[in-house]
């Protein structure tokens, strides 16, 4: 039985019960009736509510599982073709750097191959910075000997 259909059959009982609305008792016993009633009636309106916005929450934890599965699906660790570097691998070890532009003073990313490449705009302001970037001499000089 339903908050609505209990508190109908209270109004029936002082209905059948001939409550005199004149008397203190009688008017209070009614007024109680008459606010659980409107209590009944909001609380079935919120529970439908609540229902519709759970389909809609549903509706959109599977619309981002799908776009999930569409964006990660190409970030997959894995390689189908056991190759170590190859185009449909992507690179999952490359490094990123931190650089703050001197002219904005906002911080940002970079990879090594923007590194290497020698320069790059700033994302924020615009203002092309140039990077000097010395590789281990060393290293080549020890493959040589």
């Amino acid at each position: 039985m339903t908050s609505i259909e209990k508190v109908a059959y209270l109004k029936g009982l002082a209905e059948g019960m001939e409550i005199d609305g004149t008397t203190k008792e009688g008017k209070l016993l009614l007024a109680i009736v008459d606010t659980l009633a409107v209590i009944a009636e909001d609380t079935w309106d919120l529970q439908e509510q609540v229902d519709e916005l759970g389909e809609q929450v549903d509706e959109v934890d599977e619309d981002l599982s799908t776009i999930e599965d569409i964006v990660y699906e190409d970030l997959d660790d894995e390689c189908d073709c056991d190759c170590d570097d190859c185009d449909c691998c992507g690179d999952w070890d490359e490094e990123f750097y931190d650089v703050t532009c001197p002219n904005c003073k906002e911080e940002f990313e970079v990879d090594e191959e923007t590194l290497l490449d020698g320069g790059v705009d700033c994302p924020n302001c615009g203002e092309h910075l140039e990077f000097d970037i010395e590789e281990d001499d060393e290293d080549d000089q020890e493959s040589e000997d």
